[in-house]
């Protein structure tokens, strides 16, 4: 499979202007992360040794430093001028091994999937001195058509070009190319000066190679896997496989999705065996849910961790930095941040708890607020283990709430609460008997009535 080293080159200096957006295409996020992320994964899962280049524009800092998180030692170039595939190639000719079969692909087709990329390249390593990925295109306007002679790729014929004939053939060009060793760069040689337009397309190279007499060979792929994005639509169609392909690795490796299609997860989400996702739960970035754990319907989770059998929402939002323990309960209309909740604690109603540890057992009841913000700065909270918060409670912070201790409800709590204490912070009840019924007789006399509608 990989019988000499490879090297990769990923052009990604694209605009998008059909995108309308000032973002560069390729940092448009599918699933959570930026497509070109997607292609540079996918080209260290296939062959973590594989060099690699990334063709860059002007001004791409963002896509530069995305490069250098994916893959530190890959190396980086600018494409100044738009001007073709082939003119891309050539920013990154310097780093273009002699010795290296050479895969060339896009940064906005973030579904290129390891075994694709490994058929190509056995097609290399079998013999082929140029080898194209296609697809059978369900509707084949547009693309460009690979052109058969028995199993020998003879052309790329562009569809404005193409032949009656040649429109009717659905084997069509996904761009993704591999060469062998030491051919590429003459090749680029004799795009760069053939095209008197100032175009230079890297599909020019199959039929400079069959000129020549070298072996040109198509590779085939799924049709939804060599999806380009240049549009909002394209990018919405990519999601949604990526999405099926997330939920079916999910389900297969042992979580209950009721509904697949209606759970949104991100391509780092990490799901145990027997988990539970009802409908309408959305995972954001950086999301691990352990074993035997339930994601009840309509919450939603960004960087956070849920502990085995630990039950979120419905309506729940975890925030980043929340760390839910074995067996917790976080209920209904409960935002949690930065924030840790232990082993069997429950957070059941109508609670903001942020910037906080909640001890193992704690009860915190419906409607307290931890007020961890003063308009500066933010302070922690601290619950012990077994604690009872009474309904309604604010805890301004910063405060600790002692092992044992009960806060009777409505309190406003501002300092610390003993281990065992009641904690009372409110003001005292009084009753004025028959108040109610003087102040209905006034107001009656005076000629109002009761039950209005009020402002």
């Amino acid at each position: 499979m990989r019988s000499r080293p490879c090297h990769f080159v990923v052009l990604a200096a694209g605009e998008g202007t059909r995108m309308k957006s000032s973002l560069p295409k390729v940092m448009h996020a599918v699933a959570g992360l930026p497509m070109l992320g997607h292609v540079v994964d996918a080209v260290r899962r296939y062959d973590p040794a594989a060099s690699l280049a990334v063709v860059v524009g002007p001004q791409m800092s963002t896509v530069e430093a995305l490069v250098r998180e994916r893959c530190p030692q890959a190396t980086l170039h600018l494409q100044t001028e738009r001007r073709g595939t082939a003119h891309a190639v050539l920013a990154a000719r310097t780093s273009i091994p002699t010795d290296r079969d050479v895969i060339v692909l896009y940064g906005d087709a973030p579904l290129i999937l390891p075994d694709s990329l490994d058929r190509l390249r056995r097609l290399v390593a079998d013999g082929a001195d140029l080898a194209v990925l296609g697809f059978d295109a369900a509707d084949p306007t547009g693309y460009g058509r690979l052109i058969l002679d028995s199993d020998r790729l003879v052309a790329i014929r562009e569809h404005r070009d193409a032949s009656d004939e040649e429109k009717r053939i659905t084997f069509c060009n996904s761009g993704i190319m591999a060469f062998r060793a030491g051919l590429l760069p003459g090749l680029l040689d004799a795009i760069g000066t053939a095209n008197a337009q100032g175009e230079h397309y890297l599909t020019d190279a199959v039929e400079l190679a069959v000129a020549r007499g070298l072996t040109t060979v198509a590779a085939r792929a799924a049709e939804d896997e060599v999806q380009g994005v240049n549009t909002r639509a394209q990018l919405a169609a990519v999601e949604a496989v990526m999405q099926d392909r997330l939920r079916a690795a999910a389900m297969a490796g042992g979580a209950t999705l009721i509904a697949p299609q209606t759970v949104f997860l991100c391509v780092d989400t990490e799901i145990g065996r027997d988990v539970v996702i009802e409908p309408h739960v959305v995972f954001g970035p950086r999301v691990r849910v352990a074993d035997g754990a339930t994601i009840r319907a309509f919450s939603h989770l960004e960087g956070a961790s849920v502990g085995s059998g630990a039950i979120v929402g419905p309506f729940a939002r975890l925030r980043p930095g929340a760390s839910i323990a074995e067996g917790a309960h976080i209920g209904n209309f409960v935002e949690i941040k930065a924030s840790d909740i232990g082993p069997g604690a429950k957070v059941n109603h109508l609670t903001y708890i942020g910037d906080a540890s909640v001890g193992a057992r704690a009860n915190i009841g419906a409607g307290t607020i931890t007020c961890n913000y003063d308009g500066y700065g933010k302070y922690r909270t601290t619950i012990g283990e077994g604690a009872f918060i009474g309904s309604n409670s604010a805890l301004v912070a910063p405060v600790t709430i002692g092992d044992r201790a009960y806060v009777a409800s409505g309190s406003v709590v501002t300092e610390n609460v003993a281990p065992d204490a009641l904690a009372i912070a409110r003001g005292r009840q009084s009753e004025k008997p028959g108040w109610a019924a003087a102040f209905r007789k006034r107001r009656s006399g005076a000629g109002d009535k009761p039950g209005g509608s009020g402002s």
